[in-house]
């Protein structure tokens, strides 16, 4: 009986592949399969972003300082938990998280602390926020003013993919309606004075990490793409002015050839499906993606394999095309990445991009039978899942109904279970098992920052005009009953000194909580 062997999607790998698929189109033309530029990584490679944020404003900006000494091509924020759901670090639900999972954030202030040193209208950030995003853009928005810089010209991205947050993640803070309402708010205030900032970054990512298989990734993120354009067509936005601005952020775990497929996959859907939506512009049809090494695929034991494993994930985002891509730590799943550690996951980007060859020409893998085979076919599998999806309703409808959930859900529970029956072999997991030693440095943070936090709150408030900063809250409250855009007046709150917590707050009074 012959060998039946699959990807984690569950595609059937034949053993020899001859029978060529139809070649896809010139690079840099619709529908983009083998890349959104005509010469790729020829002229210009990858944006080589490193993934970074902890404890308070000064300790990550210390660490921007040495990644951008040690080559980094854009800044890449993580904020903590409390900064996320819009927690100020003096609240009570902020207690054992302020500094842990990325850099506290509670005023303009402490972002200008974060980027001292820091040009904004020459570096490109990307920012790692959904619920609170829009505060964080008015905070780097402020911030570049207040650096004399040209907000035409200051670049870089907010996550802002609130509803990967209800499927996959659960840093949401209010309902799906209005939530909604603030994303495109943003999308039609960037289009006019941001207009080099990508407004969204629609994220697989998290839905790979919870536990999706590449197939689901695809369809559920280009899913939630197709919401986010709806959104903004029913504000009346014009569809070839703000999809320019929309980017997308995807996941590269261990299969290389499948992670190649999804990726050409993912161009050539988006540009059907904004085509279908009524775009016209080229730029505005094109998926431009970040990736990031897939953190789930790392392992706590024989931690230094997961150097291996993400050189291979390097590979499958670059020859799959990224615009750009963040390298995890190999101690990641024992702590924050120590600098030893964040260097070799940068060296890793770097040799592959200048020693490997893969730059030299566009789509090195087009033409393979095996990889136009697989791009087929996760494209079939993938929009017969966005069909189950439209015929709900969208993806607003079916994240609302659990479907969404549940299908996450599912393949978690079969890749679990295909690791713990040795289908499925991890490396130093359920084979070539060692006895280990305990010689990993640990990154670790001190819960004395809250407190350091909570002091410069108290003196911020001590020292601002807290008559000006409640009138304009009480402006903003009134306005979120509105239809009127609410970016100014968020811009306004943070320029004037209200904290984060304030702001979201104001907007729970308006907008409740999402349970």
């Amino acid at each position: 009986m012959e060998k039946i062997v699959t990807t984690d999607a569950g595609i059937v790998i034949k053993p020899v592949y001859t029978t060529p698929v139809p070649m896809p189109e010139t690079p840099g033309k619709f529908p983009f399969t083998r890349g959104i530029h005509e010469t790729m990584y020829r002229d210009k490679l990858w944006t080589m972003r490193q993934y970074a944020g902890f404890s308070t404003a000064e300790a990550s900006n210390q660490r921007y300082h040495y990644l951008l000494s040690q080559g980094v091509m854009g800044l890449s924020v993580a904020f903590d938990l409390p900064t996320q759901i819009g927690y100020d670090s003096d609240h009570a639900m902020a207690e054992g998280e302020v500094g842990k999972v990325g850099v506290a954030i509670d005023s303009l202030e402490d972002m200008e602390i974060l980027f001292k040193g820091i040009n904004l209208e020459t570096v490109s950030t990307s920012m790692t926020i959904n619920a609170t995003g829009y505060i964080l853009l008015a905070l780097y928005i402020a911030l570049a003013k207040k650096q004399g810089a040209d907000l035409k010209k200051i670049s870089g991205t907010i996550q802002n993919d609130i509803l990967k947050e209800y499927a996959a993640r659960g840093t949401f803070i209010y309902p799906p309606k209005p939530s909604m309402r603030l994303i495109t708010d943003i999308f039609d205030f960037c289009s006019r004075e941001v207009p080099k900032w990508n407004t969204i970054s629609i994220s697989g990512y998290h839905i790979r990490e919870a536990g999706a298989n590449a197939v689901q990734e695809l369809a559920f993120t280009l899913a939630n793409g197709k919401a986010y354009l709806k959104a903004a067509i029913e504000k009346g936005l014009d569809i070839n002015v703000f999809a320019k601005r929309l980017s997308f952020f995807f996941n590269a775990h261990n299969h290389l050839f499948e992670e190649v497929a999804k990726f050409r996959a993912a161009r050539n859907m988006w540009a059907h499906i904004t085509q279908s939506l009524g775009a016209t512009d080229t730029k505005a049809q094109m998926l431009r993606f970040h990736t990031q090494t897939g953190g789930s695929t790392l392992t706590a034991q024989q931690p230094h394999n997961n150097i291996v494993r993400v050189a291979v994930q390097t590979l499958a985002a670059t020859l799959g095309g990224t615009q750009s891509l963040h390298t995890n730590g190999f101690d990641e799943a024992i702590s924050l990445p120590t600098e030893s550690a964040a260097r070799i996951a940068l060296r890793t980007q770097q040799v592959i991009g200048y020693e490997s060859g893969i730059a030299d020409t566009v789509d090195p893998l087009a033409g393979s039978f095996y990889v136009e085979a697989l791009t087929k076919e996760i494209e079939e599998k993938a929009w017969a899942l966005i069909e189950k999806i439209d015929a709900m309703g969208g993806a607003v409808s079916a994240i609302e109904q659990g479907f969404v959930q549940d299908e996450i859900a599912k393949s978690a529970y079969k890749y679990q279970q295909d690791i713990e029956n040795g289908e499925k072999i991890i490396v130093g997991v359920n084979k070539f098992v060692v006895e280990e030693d305990a010689s990993t440095e640990v990154f670790r943070i001190d819960d004395s920052i809250r407190k350091i936090q909570s002091e410069r709150l108290q003196s911020l408030r001590a020292r601002r005009d807290n008559e000006k900063v409640n009138s304009i809250l009480a402006s903003l409250e009134a306005k979120a009953q509105t239809t009127e855009n609410l970016m100014p007046t968020v811009i306004e709150a943070v320029e004037n000194l209200a904290t984060l917590g304030e702001i979201a707050d104001t907007l729970r009074k308006v907008f409740g909580e999402y349970h």
